[in-house]
């Protein structure tokens, strides 16, 4: 793994956790902007043949199915 996709798989997985304590918080309009910053992660992974959904690291849930 590259110093790019190890970057990107830790950027997804603080963005992920901003995400749930946003949800947990009641904050809507947050929770949309770590939501809409996620799927901009998860398409520049698309754009380099990184596969986000399987993490490296067992505590980083997979976010696709959080997300619905």
């Amino acid at each position: 793994m590259n110093e790019f996709e190890r970057n990107l798989r830790r950027r997804v997985g603080v963005v992920y956790r901003e995400l749930a304590a946003a949800r947990a918080g009641g904050e809507d309009y947050t929770s949309e902007l770590h939501a809409a910053r996620l799927e901009e992660l998860f398409d520049l992974a698309r754009r380099h043949g990184i596969d986000v959904a399987s993490p490296v690291e067992p505590e980083i849930p997979d976010p696709r199915r959080e997300l619905s």
